[in-house]
């Protein structure tokens, strides 16, 4: 299958700098998106050092688990040399194709979606205190959206050492006409997934989505970086 492609960062209208990043590799599969944490020190150097030392290392055969892992310490360890009372830290969200099957993986609150058959489907669920509400059945997910501690995640690189960090993970297969959507909170904070369905079930190129989701963040109060990866296959 041929890949159509999209992605587009932006640092949001209240944010005066980007703390997102993301990464990709064709050669090798490989799509990433980071988000690095506003409330800490460093937030875009963590989001870069886990996106290199990631996609460095999957590309040396080191396998997805293990390279997030070597990731979390390489933060860690850079975090002990910056200035500043805080940790520095990320999200992670990874996905790697081989053929006609997907490899995910996750830390943190950034996504990844599956659009296919005219539905979205959620790949990951978020490391967040609002989400351990929701599948505690505490709180409904429509009241999860307007919480005010939505924002905090329980796990995320950089913060959570090696021997308590979970590393979620996640594979499936493709078929033609499937896209995926890989986006940092600072999108699915503004944009509720009824939204983003609509915007993925368009005729439009995966450029043209990134574009169309950016811009309905934006209109609905961009108060965070925006990041987000589309990949269709044809």
């Amino acid at each position: 299958m041929n890949i159509n492609l999209g992605h587009t960062s932006h640092s949001g209208i209240k944010r005066d700098h980007n703390e997102d990043t993301y990464g990709i590799d064709l050669e090798h599969g490989l799509f990433l998106v980071a988000d690095g944490m506003g409330g800490h020190d460093h937030g875009e150097i963590a989001s870069a050092l886990a996106r290199d030392h990631i996609l460095s290392s999957i590309k040396n055969k080191t396998p997805i688990k293990q390279a997030i892992l070597n990731a979390n310490q390489e933060i860690i360890n850079n975090s002990m040399e910056k200035p500043g009372d805080l940790p520095m830290g990320t999200t992670i969200a990874l996905m790697q194709i081989k053929k006609n099957s997907y490899d995910c993986a996750w830390v943190g609150d950034s996504r990844i979606y599956k659009f296919s058959n005219n539905e979205l489907i959620p790949i990951s669920s978020d490391h967040s205190y609002v989400q351990e509400l929701v599948d505690q059945e505490l709180i409904t997910a429509s009241q999860a959206r307007s919480h005010p501690h939505r924002n905090v995640v329980t796990q995320a690189l950089g913060v959570t050492d090696n021997s308590e960090i979970k590393v979620s993970l996640s594979n499936g297969k493709i078929k033609a006409g499937d896209k995926f959507l890989l986006c940092s909170d600072g999108l699915t904070e503004e944009v509720d997934d009824k939204k983003i369905a609509e915007i993925m079930n368009k005729p439009l190129s995966p450029k043209e989505i990134g574009d169309q989701l950016l811009i309905q963040a934006l209109n609905n109060g961009g108060s965070d970086n925006i990041t987000s990866i589309i990949i269709e296959f044809d």
